[in-house]
């Protein structure tokens, strides 16, 4: 039996135009009608969170890659970076002046390239760029763009004195073994080719959707996932319904239990029908 449903947002709970379709609504509203919980599961953090998920009336949000799970009345989960994880972090992105944003509870600050890209008309602008971008191109890009030079330029930071759930660092997918040298404790997943997520070593989706079932009384057994990118690969395997959206990565769909349409083609309505949750 199906207690909860957790939603990867980019690529899964949003069609491109980051809008929720009304198939999808309407799924989620007959869901919760059931008494079924329905949260997401997203790489993202709190800020500007209800415009990304188009407003939904979610019941939980397992946010940072699992590393802040709240609702709207109680917060469940809030592992952070401990200080010396967080200096090396620090450290390594002022030597090697590299793009980076620190994400709090309030703010996601750092980068001011990374800061543009957060824009809705860049976000647009990315649609147009190929799936899978040149590992030369993203490294010409952080090269183009590291233009900073002073030393310490984000240890002076204010966001720093608070606590910091994840980092999104711009970085291509061939960088991968470097960072897992240059950042001990740390765990490190990405949800697209051109920037990887750094959260607290043992974090993920599935750790904060874990929080969840101990907090609500369910089973991961009884938790569906949606998903369609690799940091939804352990989320997808762990619970006992994970389902790939159309769309998704070919490692994405390799772990899930049934591949469902797209992002743009009521794939969550038909997975939630295939599943006889709803009618």
């Amino acid at each position: 039996m199906i207690k909860a449903i957790f939603f990867d947002i980019d690529g899964t709970l949003v069609n491109k135009n980051a809008k929720a379709l009304v198939s999808t609504k309407q799924a989620i509203e007959k869901a919760q009608a059931q008494g079924i919980i329905c949260g997401v599961a997203t790489g993202r953090g709190p800020v500007h969170l209800s415009q990304q998920i188009d407003e939904l009336n979610l019941d939980v949000f397992v946010t940072y890659n699992g590393q802040l799970v709240y609702t709207e009345e109680e917060t469940i989960r809030a592992d952070h970076f401990c200080d010396e994880t967080l200096k090396r972090i620090v450290s390594f992105s002022d030597f090697y002046h590299r793009q980076i944003m620190f994400g709090s509870r309030r703010s996601l600050e750092g980068s001011s390239l990374m800061r543009f890209g957060q824009k809705k008309w860049a976000k647009k602008l990315v649609r147009f760029l190929p799936k899978h971008f040149p590992t030369t191109f993203v490294k010409n890009l952080i090269s183009r763009f590291s233009i900073h030079r002073k030393a310490q330029r984000y240890h002076d930071l204010d966001i720093l004195k608070e606590p910091i759930y994840q980092c999104v660092l711009l970085s291509p997918q061939a960088e991968f073994d470097f960072l897992s040298e240059q950042l001990p404790g740390c765990q490190l997943t990405r949800s697209n080719p051109y920037t990887l997520d750094i959260i607290p070593i043992g974090g993920s989706k599935l750790a904060g959707i874990q929080k969840c079932a101990e907090y609500f009384g369910f089973t991961l057994d009884e938790v569906m996932a949606f998903g369609d990118s690799w940091n939804d690969i352990e989320m997808l395997s762990g619970v006992g319904f994970g389902v790939a959206m159309g769309n998704a990565e070919g490692e994405v769909k390799k772990v899930a239990k049934y591949v469902t349409r797209t992002n743009e083609e009521d794939g969550i309505y038909q997975a939630l029908q295939y599943y006889g949750v709803i009618m």
